[in-house]
């Protein structure tokens, strides 16, 4: 092995740039364990998340600065991942990212939003968790196919934990899974936010990338319990194409402002003849927001919802699983973006 083609591969991969963090692979320290030997070039790209959506933009352009080196005629790259930590406040658990999925109005598909993108995430090879914030109309179990499930509790250091259950690679807590499903839940604003504090700190979730939680529509107790009781690494709106499910998550976009809540994007659901398009993308352009995608209405997301049986799962290869791995992707994407201005690796001014 040569140390000049080392450094010169070196010098080649640090023009490469991360097209959303907008540095060079190498000062991002993404660029790990490199080797030339026998005319290859052998390095490891650790990305910042397992659902990098760059993976051949990385190839295509490592290849185009290092085949031109005399002595390199190959590029072999093997790919890892680290998810950094968005969370910008003490959590007593290893989360790295809390992520809030959020709407002005139900029946917009929220949960059904929640669960595929939850499950995505771990199928890119994430650790991830699921919270089911709607305390008082939990549906994520049924989504899920763990209706009338208990959860077990254990002893973790002298404090009783409830072990989450875990559905498609995901981790799993709701209130469902801890109430009668035919007694109503009538609790105050109070009781509400001991309920949600109470899922991260009784809940041995262990490890995880990603939380996802599932928040009820509107802009009431539970979003401000969320808001006060963890820290936040963004928002995402979903929202349906049609006026007034935009004029409702124009209000949810104002909320999380005022909590001074990154905002992840907007995103599109139930897109098509019947509810039309476009709504979500011109409300993003609207509040100068990322657009994350949209998801076309389709039969085959309610029936998988009905049977717990995620699209994503079920019928990847359909338009609407497809549009949820894409949006996967892009959350992550965003995620990384937020989570690394937080921690000063890039300026703020680039999110957007």
């Amino acid at each position: 092995m040569s140390n000049s083609l080392v450094n010169q591969a070196m010098a080649a991969l640090s023009t490469v740039i991360e097209p959303e963090l907008h540095r060079d692979i190498v000062s991002l320290g993404m660029v790990k364990e490199l080797t030339v030997e026998n005319g290859t070039a052998n390095f490891t790209i650790v990305l910042t998340t397992p659902a990098c959506p760059l993976k051949d933009v990385f190839v295509r352009e490592t290849e185009r600065v290092l085949l031109p080196i005399e002595g390199i005629n190959k590029v072999t790259i093997k790919w890892d991942a680290n998810v950094p930590k968005g969370l910008h406040g003490n959590l007593d658990m290893p989360i790295q990212n809390i992520i809030a999925i959020a709407s002005g109005k139900g029946g917009v598909g929220k949960s059904t939003v929640s669960t595929n993108l939850a499950v995505s995430l771990a199928e890119y090879g994430a650790r991830v968790g699921l919270m089911d914030a709607d305390i008082l109309g939990p549906n994520i179990p049924t989504m899920v196919g763990l209706n009338y499930a208990r959860p077990r509790v254990i002893d973790e250091d002298g404090q009783p934990k409830m072990i989450p259950f875990e559905a498609y690679g995901v981790k799993v807590m709701s209130m469902g899974f801890l109430a009668d499903p035919n007694t109503p839940m009538i609790w105050r604003g109070p009781m509400l936010h001991s309920a949600i504090r109470q899922f991260f700190t009784d809940v041995a979730w262990g490890s995880l990338d990603y939380m996802i939680v599932d928040l009820p529509p509107g802009t009431g107790d539970a979003q401000l319990s969320l808001a006060q009781s963890v820290p936040l690494t963004g928002a995402v709106i979903v929202t349906q194409p049609q006026a007034v499910a935009v004029e409702d998550a124009r209000r949810a976009i104002a909320m999380f402002d005022k909590l001074k809540v990154p905002m992840l994007g907007v995103m599109e659901n139930m897109a098509g003849e019947f509810f039309g398009q476009g709504g979500g993308e011109k409300l993003a352009a609207e509040r100068g927001l990322p657009f994350l995608g949209r998801v076309p209405l389709q039969a085959g997301v309610r029936e998988g919802g009905d049977d717990g049986r995620p699209v994503v799962v079920h019928d990847p290869e359909s338009p609407a699983g497809k549009a949820f791995a894409e949006l996967a992707k892009t959350v992550a994407a965003r995620v990384s973006v937020v989570a690394m201005a937080n921690a000063d690796v890039i300026p703020l001014n680039i999110i957007g």
